[in-house]
């Protein structure tokens, strides 16, 4: 007669996982927690991270619509809490759910909202503002016909005093004539001109004594231009422009401002213009910028990147002190823009390029220490370990275990963020701190579009030629 076999037992670690996966509560009172409080059905049932998520989504979600307090996007937090109720109820049953709804439900809240309060709205868009704005910018202000200039000027004193000169100025058989002599801002003035060229267009402009132009035609930002007669004489009404004393000193103060009387005629060929020039020069000045950043921001970054290294700076208590004060002083650097900071510059050593360079330094420093000290972290450690075991110091350890590293990603990183600056200096610029930005945001001010348009070209122009030559280069240190 044959012996049955007896069953054996699973083994007790089968048993133990068997169990330890199987729910520890129903799906009722799973989904009761969960109409409780969110998460909660799913934590009880031993899917904490599960459980977790939910709450902290379900939360942000109701504090979002609640922020917005609009009616319309209520529902979104109650569809999540409904199906965080039925996930529950499945998670006890073992039965696996996903979290597309809710995901789903949380993007369309989220994107819906923030449609709303961007205020979103295409049909603002004013065709033919846009096409005032773009057409200029099809032909960028770089070059001009060759031409040739006859210009005019008469002194008027703004606002009057005592003894004030005759507005009368004589030049070249040219005179100019102003009536009265002096006058307060938004006063009008009387200026004639003759012995210039006939039937010609002049451009008549406003100088400040410290040597800004203002134009003179509508709203002070369009230039004022009328034609001489057969004689090349002009007469012409001025309101004294309300900028006229703008930045002086003392607006009491009696000052020479001048009245200038330009005309232009081809002679054949073509010149860089005025503004081309001026855009020439800041893109110099901005290339010089970043490359001054950078070389200062190397000086310093170098050193502090060893002491900001762990593997470095782990041997002892003292040295890992050190460690995390300079880390977190990099990160506490690293989160503060560089426009911010060309702000205090500015108002430490005035408008200008300085202000800007001392700016991207300021905060090149702490990111090529980052990531000086994160290359100085991920070296062969074996090198290091040999020469520590022959007695050496710390100092000859990076001098002989380190460097030979260090120096290919550390050239790399450097011609990388020589590349970020030169588009930063075009930003830092916008707040005074020099380069083609200032000169950017300048000719945005006076509604040049055809300068704005050069100054685009130039600043893409750049980006791409350092882009082509960083890469090039990082591609032979690799």
């Amino acid at each position: 007669m044959a012996r049955k076999r007896r069953k054996s037992a699973p083994p007790a670690c089968e048993t133990a996982m068997t169990a330890s996966s199987k729910p520890t509560i129903s799906a009722l009172p799973a989904a009761l927690l969960s109409a409780l409080l969110p998460g909660l059905g799913q934590f009880s049932a031993r899917q904490r991270y599960r459980g977790v998520s939910i709450f902290i989504g379900f939360l942000i979600l109701t504090m979002m619509t609640l922020w917005y307090a609009d009616p319309r996007w209520y529902f979104s937090p109650v569809l999540v809490w409904l199906w965080n109720i039925w996930d529950a109820a499945r998670q006890a049953r073992s039965q696996k759910n996903g979290f597309l709804l809710p995901v789903l439900v949380g993007l369309i809240a989220a994107y819906g909202i923030g449609w709303q309060v961007l205020q979103i709205d295409f049909s603002t868009a004013d065709m033919n503002r846009a096409t005032h704005i773009l057409r200029p910018m099809l032909r960028p202000d770089f070059i001009q016909e060759r031409r040739e200039t006859n210009e005019m000027w008469v002194e008027i004193f703004v606002p009057c005093g005592t003894d004030v000169p005759t507005a009368r100025h004589e030049m070249d058989g040219k005179v100019a004539i102003a009536t009265p002599d002096c006058a307060a801002v938004l006063e009008t003035v009387i200026v004639n001109v003759s012995g210039m060229w006939p039937n010609a267009e002049t451009e008549i402009l406003w100088e400040t004594p410290i040597g800004n132009a203002r134009m003179l035609g509508g709203n002070e930002d369009a230039m004022l231009v009328q034609n001489t007669d057969e004689n090349g004489s002009l007469t012409v009404l001025i309101h004294v422009p309300s900028l006229a004393l703008a930045g002086a000193p003392d607006p009491t103060l009696s000052l020479g401002h001048r009245v200038y009387f330009n005309q232009h005629r081809p002679i054949g060929g073509y010149e860089l213009s005025f503004v081309g020039g001026e855009v020439l020069k800041g893109a110099l000045v901005t290339i010089a910028m970043a490359l001054m950043a950078t070389l200062f921001a190397i000086i310093l970054a170098i050193p502090i990147s060893f002491l900001a290294a762990r593997n470095l700076m782990s041997g002892n208590p003292v040295t890992m002190a050190v460690y995390v004060v300079v880390r977190t002083l990099l990160n506490i650097l690293r989160s503060i823009e560089a426009l911010i900071i060309a702000f205090i510059f500015v108002k430490i050593v005035g408008l200008g390029p300085f202000a800007g360079m001392l700016a991207l330094a300021f905060h090149s420093v702490a990111a090529l220490a980052k990531l000086y000290s994160e290359v100085i972290e991920g070296i062969d450690p074996g090198p290091i370990e040999a020469i520590r075991a022959t007695g050496a110091n710390w100092v000859q350890v990076v001098r002989y275990g380190v460097i030979p590293q260090i120096v290919p990603p550390f050239t790399a990183f450097t011609i990388y963020r020589w590349d970020i600056n030169v588009r930063s200096a075009t930003i830092v610029g916008f707040v005074g701190g020099g380069g083609i930005g200032f000169l950017l945001i300048e000719l945005i001010r006076i509604s040049d579009m055809r300068g704005v348009s050069a100054v685009f070209i130039t600043i893409a122009v750049i980006v791409i030629a350092l882009d082509y030559f960083s890469a090039k280069v990082r591609e032979r240190l690799v």
